[in-house]
């Protein structure tokens, strides 16, 4: 029985394939960073847009 130990990348690519599964995470910001990393796009600068969009979005639900 063989184990094999996993590169960063594979560590980090299981993470953001299954964020959206984690207990107590709000499901629209582990999307919104799942969609970011997928599209090589995961830096700060979009993830302060991305959550400043998510933010309006929710002020206009009221």
């Amino acid at each position: 029985m063989e184990e094999s130990v996993k590169s960063g990348e594979e560590i980090v690519n299981d993470f953001f394939n299954s964020i959206e599964e984690i207990k107590g995470v709000d499901a629209n910001i582990a999307k919104m960073l799942a969609t970011l990393y997928k599209d090589g796009k995961l830096t700060d600068t979009n993830v302060k847009n991305e959550l400043q969009k998510l933010r309006e979005q929710d002020g206009n639900k009221d």
